[in-house]
């Protein structure tokens, strides 16, 4: 049990996703499309390896006002021997089991590729609209757009607009792997280095 559950930053985002090739670029979409829309991703991949990890999850998690978990994944994958992928559900349990705990307002969205899988791999949570995306950059922006809704008012946050700061990262992806010597994308460094490319982005669009 934790004692003291950290106080959540009110722009702050877990993003629980697949850290796999296939979805290198929806990851851009969802670090560009959040910084575009003046919030703060956070995910498990800046946390350093060790003991105890699933509690410094729990702990990045209790940490953002806001999570979201992108169920794509629920395939068998290809190496033997075929199985589920469980850590997207697992921090989504998580961020539901805070939510429901603490006093401290935590709201959470799933995403999904397509409409009524999320009803049937995970019936539990019968009743919650999922964000649809169909696996696009387009669609990941424009469902961002629906689930933070009052901070895509603005006529700068148009998914034409989030788009271009999703190209900029995109074509910094490649110095940015130079410059860190990364094995990744999906490393704790250039996660951070392609934030702070969409900040600067969103910055000289201003």
């Amino acid at each position: 049990m934790h004692a003291k559950l950290p106080k959540s930053s009110d722009n702050t985002v877990f993003l629980n996703i697949p850290y796999d090739a296939g979805f290198r670029r929806l990851y851009l979409a969802y670090i560009s499309g959040l910084i575009h829309l003046g919030l703060k991703p956070r995910a498990t991949i800046e946390i350093p390896g060790g003991r105890n990890r699933s509690d410094k999850i729990f702990d990045l998690i209790c940490g953002c006002r806001y999570s979201i978990h992108d169920l794509s994944r629920v395939q068998l994958d290809r190496n033997p021997p075929p199985t589920p992928r469980f850590n997207m559900p697992f921090e989504l349990g998580l961020a539901f089991a805070h939510a429901k705990r603490d006093s401290t307002r935590h709201d959470w969205f799933i995403f999904e590729t397509m409409n009524r899988r999320a009803s049937k791999s995970l019936s539990d949570l019968s009743g919650t609209d999922p964000y649809i995306h169909q696996g696009t950059v387009e669609g990941v922006m424009r469902e961002l757009g629906n689930a933070f809704v009052l901070q895509s008012e603005d006529e700068r946050n148009s998914v034409t607009e989030m788009m271009k700061t999703y190209e900029e990262v995109r074509l910094r992806v490649r110095k940015i792997m130079l410059q860190t010597g990364a094995q990744s994308l999906f490393e704790g460094r250039v996660f951070r280095l392609l934030c702070t490319t969409a900040v600067k982005a969103v910055s000289h669009s201003l």
